[in-house]
């Protein structure tokens, strides 16, 4: 009796996706964002994008990246850059950077004034003010945080404050009570960050490749985590040489975990772990002026 053999099938693809469509896309994307996805990425990004074919009706992705290259269609540049960007978040991610900055809020000048670059869906900045509520024993610290992303659709889901109970699973049970309104009825299952928490933080899109940013400094303190991965080198350092001008001479920069920036940047300096402060021997107190 002979062996039955495995027959291989491939799974048929509801649109052609050609290795030309799939470099077309990796262009599009770092022209737009900086990012530089790589060749792995073929199926995510097929994936990701066949939503977007499917909602706006049209039959191929050749075709769907012609409409994009016309520029005709702002708001689909919009759905392809959320649709392609990556945002892996939780609240105190990366636990070690909030003591740090807790000590370094009790020692700058108020008013204290924060940029995070990669909000994603709010855990980050949240985070960042219950550290500063922490840090000065009250929900109306001297403290005002900017976050500002990318993706429009993770600004509004941070903005509203609102997440399942699961997301506060890392917290502990008094961070839970003390920033967290549990919901009932309708709402049981979800939590909404205290008001206090939610006025000290301003949502805003910002996209890191745009020539002039909406954001005005000097910043006693920026946190880029987790997205310069994303970028080529020229394009970490681009956005580096930027982020000078725009810290006060104590500042602190807080990078990823996988992230090294004295590779692409002599603006900064290690101060610890992936933390970074000026290297005023060659940057001199940079001057305070707006991006």
């Amino acid at each position: 009796m002979k062996p039955v053999q495995a027959v291989r099938s491939e799974t048929v693809k509801e649109f052609d996706f050609t290795a030309k469509d799939f470099e077309r896309v990796r262009a599009l994307i770092h022209k737009k964002a900086g990012i530089a996805l790589a060749e792995s990425k073929q199926e995510m990004v097929y994936s990701r994008l066949a939503r977007r074919l499917r909602a706006t009706g049209i039959a191929s992705f050749s075709q769907y990246l012609n409409d994009l290259e016309s520029g005709r269609d702002a708001q689909e540049w919009e759905a392809f850059t959320n649709a392609l960007t990556t945002n892996l978040t939780s609240f105190f991610r990366e636990t070690h950077h909030f003591p740090i900055l807790a000590e370094h809020l009790k020692k700058v000048k108020e008013p204290i004034d924060i940029w995070c670059s990669a909000s994603s869906t709010g855990e980050e900045p949240y985070s960042i003010a219950m550290t500063a509520c922490e840090a000065f024993n009250t929900l109306t610290p001297p403290v005002r945080i900017i976050a500002t992303d990318i993706d429009t659709n993770v600004l509004a889901a941070g903005a509203s404050g609102v997440y399942g109970m699961d997301r506060l699973d890392k917290l502990s049970p008094e961070r839970a009570r003390k920033f967290f309104l549990k919901g009932k009825g309708e709402q049981e299952g979800l939590a909404r960050v205290r008001p206090e928490l939610r006025q000290m933080i301003t949502f805003k899109q910002l996209n890191l490749l745009e020539d002039g940013w909406s954001v005005k400094g000097p910043f006693d303190v920026i946190f880029c985590r987790n997205v310069m991965i994303y970028f080529d080198k020229p394009t970490q350092g681009k956005i580096l040489s930027r982020f000078a001008p725009l810290i006060k001479p104590d500042g602190l920069l807080f990078a990823g975990h996988s992230e090294n920036f004295l590779y692409v940047s002599d603006a900064f300096k290690l101060r610890g772990k992936t933390v970074y402060e000026l290297d005023n021997g060659s940057n001199k107190k940079p001057p305070m002026r707006s991006a």
